[in-house]
Formats: structure tokens, sequence, C-alpha cells
């Protein structure tokens, strides 16, 4: 019976097609604007600093625990260099969408089968980041030491406010992006969470040693560049990469249902009597 099913079931599947590009865009326009404006409901303008302070004196706690809080150690060690903290400002700041949305339309062009499933890993994998951004507001190094600005702390752990003091091509110090930011929307970090996705996503499509190269090393740039801008702790990586993989388990499950479910129906259109499909 499953050999008269399965022509039936490739059959009512049809050929892998690209999705329209238009509905694509409008897809990605309309989930991550729901994603902000969740986030940013449910952030800092909303949170007390105390409670994301406390948050934060906690992860210290723990990597300390561990022996591995060395975040300001590792940023200290640049703080001379203007210009490298400026650089790895930028690269916070732009990378981050830059080689996302890239890593999306490569792969919508090239590998439109590979598209849909990285696509729906991505979305879920940053629906989950909401549930930490809700659940556990967490003030970021940068801003501890920030004793008389609205959303800072004043914890004496010596973290620099690396875009503040080097600069960008944006600023968290504008009356306007601190009102609409979470600025504690740390823990999981989705800058490293998207910087593996990229690199998972692309890699085993690539053909060049180069651009591989430059993919498997993006994720540990991502790494250093939240550390060094003072942006997240290290364990806030480790979130991220736990939110992407229960993106994968999640997308994983959702297609064995799927798979299932057309199965079922296939064989309800197979005549039990003779184990041949009606015809139409």
């Amino acid at each position: 019976m499953m050999r008269a099913i399965k022509p039936v079931l490739a059959a009512r599947t049809g050929p892998r097609t690209r999705p329209r590009w238009w509905i694509e865009v409008a897809i990605v326009g309309v989930f991550y604007a729901i994603y902000t404006g969740i986030r940013n409901l449910f952030g800092s303008a909303s949170v007390s600093p105390h409670r994301a302070l406390g948050n934060a004196t906690d992860v210290i706690h723990l990597e300390r625990s561990i022996g591995l809080f060395h975040e300001q150690t590792v940023q200290s060690w640049f703080l001379d260099w203007g210009w490298f903290m400026r650089s790895w400002n930028i690269f916070y700041g732009t990378f981050h969408f830059a080689v996302t949305i890239f890593a999306l339309v490569w792969l919508f062009f090239r590998h439109p089968a590979r598209y849909t499933r990285y696509r729906n890993v991505l979305a879920i994998a940053t629906a989950t980041a909401l549930v930490g951004f809700t659940l556990y507001p967490l003030m970021p190094p940068r801003l501890l030491g920030e004793c008389g600005t609205t959303y800072g702390g004043c914890s004496p752990y010596g973290f620099v406010d690396s875009l503040s003091r080097y600069g960008g091509l944006w600023s968290f110090d504008s009356g306007t992006m601190q009102s609409i930011s979470n600025q504690y929307a740390a823990m999981p970090s989705m800058h490293f969470g998207w910087a593996l996705w990229c690199c998972l996503a692309l890699v085993p499509v690539l053909r060049s040693r180069i651009a591989r190269a430059l993919l498997l090393a993006y994720p540990w740039m991502t790494l250093f560049a939240i550390i060094i801008t003072g942006n997240h702790y290290w364990l806030d990586a480790v979130g991220g990469a736990l939110a992407l993989a229960f993106g994968f388990a999640a997308t994983a499950a959702i297609s064995r249902i799927q798979t299932r479910g057309r199965v079922l129906a296939t064989e309800r259109l197979v005549t039990p009597a003779t184990g041949q499909v009606p015809l139409p």
C-alpha cells in the first residue's frame, strides 16, 4: 500500500517551488514589527531598573562561581584603542541585520527549499527570545555603572559604555531611542543567535572556502563584539544558542507533523480492497 501512497503524496506535494518574494517580504516585515513591538512593550520603559540590575548581579555571580566572569577584563584590554572600539560598535550595530538579510535573500534565490526551513527556524528562535526579554529583563554591562541615567545601575564593575564613549552609527543616548528601545533585552543575545543561524544556514551550501571561513568566524566575531562593547555577558550568547536550538527542534517537529498529516490524508484515498488509488 505504501508503494501506492508515495506517488500520490509526491503528486500532491509537487515540486518544491520558490515562494513569492513580495509575500515573503511582507511576512518578514510584519513579523519583525510585531517582534519589536512586543520586545519594547515589556522593555525598559516598564521595568524597574532595580529588577534588571538584580538579574545582572545574579548573572555575574553565576559566572564568577564557575570562574568565567572575564567580560570587563577583556573590554579593558582595548579601551585605549578608540578606533578599534568604534569599529566594533559599527560591527555590532550593522552586521546583525546586514548579514542576516543577506543570508535570507541568498537562500531564497539559490536554495528555496532550504530557505523555507531556515526562515521558520529563525522566526521561532526569535519569537522564543521574547520569553526571555519579558520574564528576565537584564541590565547589560554597559549600564551597570551609569548611576545618573534613567535606565542605568550603580554597581562598580568597571564596564564602559563603548557606544557612548567612542560613538558609532547610532546612539542609545537620544531620548527617542531610550524611550522606544528595550535597554534590558539582553538575555538571550539574538545578535549571537542570528550570527550562529547565518553560519549554519550558509556554510553547507557555499562553495568558496574563503566565504565558508568568514561565515565560520562570524559567530565568534559577534561574541567578541557583544563582549567588548559591553552589550552582553557571555551567558547571553549561551541563551541565544539555546533559543536557536529550540527553533531547530520545533521546526523539525512541525515538519514531521505535517508529513504525517499528508500521509494520513493520502491513505484515505487508497481503496482498501484493491490497494489502488481511485481516479479523480
